[in-house]
């Protein structure tokens, strides 16, 4: 699978892949907001290994890409839909970003992909994500795509010492504008 956006290229994950993700995925700023403290080069390929299995499952309910720069092919993160696990007609979407590309609008071009792709594609009804609260930078990547803000859960996650708030965004088929 291949998606192209005016800047990026999304595409499935390859083994040799893992050497670029922990090397965001180690970086301090990336690490806030996710449980783990460090990532090893075990962590990256195991990571890896689960996307790459997904891309045989028949039928395909889990579309994580990387997310790579389209002039240079470098791997500058990962986008992905999930459908729901007892349905066909839900998805969730997530992405991650290498902090040194953080702040112009990658995150957003690959979410708002993934949204077209889930809509327009998949025949998704409704498409959702969630982020830790504090992260405002993730909370404004859903609004751009086009979520509505549809609530908060407080204190319903639990890592690093702590309990976070978490937001919750949705996006109906009929609200989706291509």
């Amino acid at each position: 699978m291949r998606i192209e956006t005016p800047r990026l290229l999304l595409r499935e994950f390859a083994a040799d892949d893992w050497p670029a993700v922990l090397a965001y995925q180690q970086h301090p700023a990336y690490l806030r907001y996710y449980p783990w403290e460090t990532r090893a080069e075990d962590d990256a390929r195991r990571f890896i290994q689960m996307f790459i299995d997904q891309q045989s499952a028949s039928p395909r309910r889990d579309f994580q890409l990387v997310i790579a720069l389209k002039e240079t092919g470098t791997l500058i993160g990962n986008c992905g839909l999930r459908r729901a696990g007892d349905n066909e007609w839900e998805g969730a979407i997530g992405y991650e970003l290498a902090p040194s590309h953080w702040g112009r609008g990658f995150a957003t071009e690959a979410a708002r992909a993934m949204v077209d792709f889930g809509f327009g594609q998949l025949g998704l009804h409704r498409i959702s994500s969630w982020c830790i609260a504090d992260n405002a930078a993730s909370a404004r990547v859903l609004e751009r795509v086009g979520m509505r803000l549809e609530g908060r859960l407080r204190e319903n996650a639990h890592f690093k010492g702590r309990r976070w708030d978490t937001l919750l965004f949705g996006m109906l088929g009929n609200e989706w504008r291509p």
